[in-house]
């Protein structure tokens, strides 16, 4: 597999021959059940074929209980700089009900030794609005986060998606997903508690520490482009999406037997201003008007304001100058805000 992902490193050298790369991210699945001298072999392979940021940020995903202090060790002295740890909550039944193969005290500790080995850029992720979670217990949630003193986290409200177990476990009555007014008070817990520690909210879901926000985030939000390589890895260069097939070994038979091993849409103008949209007015900078119009041209400009306009009148989109930012009072409607000012 490392083989198969280190060759198509260099068949896509030309799409981004002119550019500098300012992030690296392992993640999609447990990358870290990869061994050091893999992790390696993909870095030097990167190095050796692309310009690289004398600053750049190399993320990797990881599980609490994958995180031992021999593997922290080894991520240390290669250039892996920033740990993306998949807290997901600190309340064991939480865990219990997503079955993650971890403990709350795993979680802790990881980061601890993480620290300890003088990793300075942490990032978990939790979730709330989960059946039986209480105000209280997202609460407590919260204050372990913040005493840990991590630079940055991300928090995503349970979305209950059809079709899965939850979903089935739901239409039968045997889970109660948690109440919308639950959720609404979780979520504005969450950002007064960021608040009044030091966290800014970049991202609706999204929180770091001055100086740490993710450069790959932003790198999907600010419309960069990227490749992302190996099985079901996505890519986008402004016009064009495409996407790796998913198995494992029809990939690594493809990439080395010169096969196709992707597939690939053209955007149309419309798509990718509404791609546009989805992804800037989630952000602290918001959509800027002047960019938008360069990008789109004045129908888009035009068809953005009007539809905006409503949202600015209801407090839910405020308007600065030449920029447009949900409100505080709209980040709970992010999506239907955003849907809203679609071209379709």
């Amino acid at each position: 597999m490392v083989d198969a992902i280190c060759k198509e490193l260099e068949l896509r050298m030309p799409e981004l021959s002119d550019q500098t790369i300012s992030s690296i991210y392992f993640g999609g699945g447990t990358p870290s059940i990869l061994n050091i001298v893999e992790i390696n072999q993909i870095l030097n392979q990167i190095y050796k074929l692309y310009k690289i940021d004398k600053k750049i940020e190399i993320t990797i995903e990881c599980n609490p209980d994958d995180l031992k202090e021999r593997k922290l060790l080894e991520f240390k002295k290669s250039n892996i700089n920033r740990l993306s740890i998949g807290v997901q909550s600190f309340k064991q039944e939480d865990l219990f009900f997503m079955n993650r193969s971890h403990n709350f005290k795993d979680s802790i500790n990881c980061i601890n030794k993480a620290k300890s080995v003088g990793f300075n850029n942490i990032t978990i992720d939790l979730i709330y609005g989960l059946p039986k979670q209480s105000i209280k217990d997202w609460k407590e949630n919260l204050k372990i986060l913040f005493d840990l003193n991590i630079q940055h986290f991300s928090a995503y409200c349970l979305t209950v998606e059809k079709k899965t177990a939850l979903h089935k476990l739901i239409k039968k009555n045997e889970i109660f997903p948690a109440n919308e007014k639950t959720q609404i008070e979780q979520y504005y817990i969450l950002t007064e508690m960021a608040n009044d520690n030091n966290f800014i909210q970049y991202e609706i879901s999204n929180f770091g520490k001055e100086n740490f926000f993710s450069k790959h985030n932003i790198g999907y939000w600010k419309n960069q482009h990227y490749i992302g390589v190996g099985p079901s890895a996505h890519s986008y260069n402004g016009n064009v999406r495409r996407w790796n097939i998913s198995s494992n070994k029809k990939y690594i038979y493809n990439i080395n037997n010169n096969k196709c091993y992707y597939k690939k849409e053209e955007l149309t103008l419309n798509e990718k201003y509404n791609e546009f949209i989805f992804v800037s007015i989630r952000t602290m900078w918001g959509v800027n008007i002047d960019a938008l119009n360069k990008l789109f041209g004045e129908k888009s400009k035009k068809h953005f304001i009007k539809q905006a306009e409503k949202w600015i009148q209801n407090e839910m989109i405020k308007k600065t100058n030449s920029n447009y930012t949900i409100a505080r009072k709209g980040q709970i409607l992010s999506d239907n805000i955003s849907s809203d000012l679609f071209i379709v």
